[in-house]
């Protein structure tokens, strides 16, 4: 046996202060809409006649960008990327009509996700923050 001391533990892969929750629900709307992104690609061959590799680069690029994007929710600018995102998939509406639905549901889940998420945020700090002063003080 050795005389070193022992190490503490490595600290568990994230604390529950610092999960998102507007993280998480972003990232599921991203990768639920890149399958959805990923089914126009056939869409865009035989009903819109767009060329195979066109529709190649369109379909599976932004199917590719959404997954790309939910692993970089850590980065505040990816979520401006996510809006780009939105409006991308609202203006494949004008090549497959459908497109404007499926497109303006996902961009409604994503700002739903969006603002639900910064208002837990915002209302899980306050209860740490409060939970962290400790009790009040007594009125005595």
């Amino acid at each position: 046996m050795t005389d070193e001391p022992l190490q503490t533990p490595p600290r568990a892969p994230q604390d529950e202060r610092e999960r998102s929750p507007r993280r998480g629900m972003c990232a599921a709307v991203l990768s639920l809409e890149a399958v959805t992104l990923g089914l126009t690609t056939p869409v865009l061959i035989s009903v819109a006649g767009v060329d195979t590799s066109t529709a190649l680069w369109i379909g599976l690029g932004l199917a590719v960008a959404c997954l790309l994007l939910a692993g970089m929710l850590r980065a505040e600018w990816a979520y401006g990327v996510g809006w780009l995102i939105q409006g991308a998939a609202v203006g494949l509406g004008f090549v497959i009509p459908l497109m404007f639905v499926l497109g303006g549901i996902f961009a409604l889940l994503w700002g739903g996700a969006y603002v639900l998420g910064r208002k837990i945020e915002r209302e899980r700090a306050e209860a740490y923050a409060a939970y962290d002063a400790g009790p009040p003080a007594s009125q005595g």
